[in-house]
């Protein structure tokens, strides 16, 4: 795709005013009123059981992958919001982050927890990259710069193209959607499906992109992939017109308070998931340190959660390959790890409130 022709497609997306990509739904551009803000001493320095010190339990993944799915659908958990889909005979990778910070800087910036469970160059091969929107937890170019000399395609939101391009991805292979728009991917469809959130890289390019969650339906299968979104009843209108869903992955870290609208933590996730049905599999916790709730508070309440309404949940392990109609229980797997508090930099006024909206 030219340039021209995606300034075109930006201009006419619904989703285009006033200069800027918008939510459906008006949502507060920064904090809600009269909600505490973390404080930089927060998000800086850790607040306790913030960070685990423990290595993170880890499964090769590449034995179980030379076996086809039994079931057709097989979710593999790589990371923050990075999975290995594999439905009805097709793979995709989401969000790839194998990059060491979520960060624009490589020596500063939310470190990883875990180590990759693979190698990169280990993957089996894949029919598409699907990338959400352009935040550095989702859109890493390290990570992405090693897909330059293969023919693998990207499946993107609107406008995202352009940083793809920039970093060496050849115009040819990004198919880039707006909402409700679809693309086939060897018998699968891809539609990019709406989310409450927003986008950018640096501080002239807020929302110049289009954020999404998407939709995958093969022959015999169906998952959704929530990305990042806060609370909206636009999950009615995706279970409507896309459901039911055999699985779906949503977003528990990562949240505060004050925040507004752009993330659902455990508690939002769970209403969503009570909409959208199928089995939830929790993603966008346990990689990296974007928030100051406790590393592992997002596992234990959606847990909860789930076990008091008697509700699907599937927690693998990271690199877990793992079908859905085979789970019967969840094992608590990070329950018990050793965790600890940051060490503080100097030269910051740790106790001024942040003013630092979260990816």
């Amino acid at each position: 795709m030219n340039r021209r022709s995606r300034r075109e497609r930006i201009l006419a997306s619904p989703r285009w005013r006033g200069g800027s990509f918008t939510n459906t739904h008006p949502v507060a551009p920064g904090f809600k009123p009269g909600v505490k803000r973390p404080s930089m001493r927060e998000l800086i320095c850790g607040t306790a059981r913030q960070f685990p010190v423990a290595p993170l339990p880890l499964v090769d993944p590449i034995p179980t992958w030379r076996r086809a799915p039994q079931s057709g659908l097989r979710l593999t958990r790589l990371g923050h919001s990075t999975l290995m889909i594999e439905i009805d005979g097709a793979r995709f990778l989401t969000d790839p982050v194998w990059g060491e910070r979520a960060s624009p800087l490589p020596f500063a910036g939310p470190r990883r927890f875990h180590p990759p469970p693979v190698m990169l160059d280990a993957l089996p091969p894949l029919d598409a990259v699907i990338i959400s929107h352009d935040h550095y937890d989702h859109l890493d170019r390290p990570t992405i710069r090693q897909f330059v000399l293969s023919d693998v395609p990207f499946i993107t939101s609107l406008g995202v193209g352009a940083t793809l391009e920039n970093w060496g991805i050849a115009p040819d292979r990004i198919t880039e959607l707006d909402w409700w728009e679809t693309t086939m991917v060897r018998g699968v469809a891809v539609t990019a499906t709406p989310a409450q959130h927003f986008s950018g890289r640096g501080l002239k390019d807020r929302n110049a992109s289009l954020w999404s969650s998407f939709h995958l339906r093969g022959s015999r299968h169906s998952f959704y992939h929530g990305a990042d979104s806060g609370l909206t009843d636009e999950f009615a209108e995706i279970a409507s017109r896309l459901g039911p869903f055999d699985a779906v992955a949503l977003e528990i870290g990562a949240y505060h308070p004050a925040w507004g609208d752009i993330h659902l933590g455990p508690e939002g996730a769970f209403e969503a998931w009570r909409v959208l049905g199928g089995t939830l599999l929790p993603i966008h916790w346990g990689s990296f340190n974007l928030a100051v709730h406790p590393w592992d508070e997002p596992a234990d309440v959606i847990t909860e959660l789930a076990l008091r309404a008697n509700l699907p949940l599937l927690m693998p392990r990271f690199g877990e390959p793992i079908e859905p109609t085979h789970v019967e229980k969840v094992t608590p797997w990070w329950r018990g790890l050793e965790s600890a508090q940051a060490v503080a930099p100097t030269d910051i006024d740790l106790d001024a409130p942040a003013d630092i909206l979260p990816d």
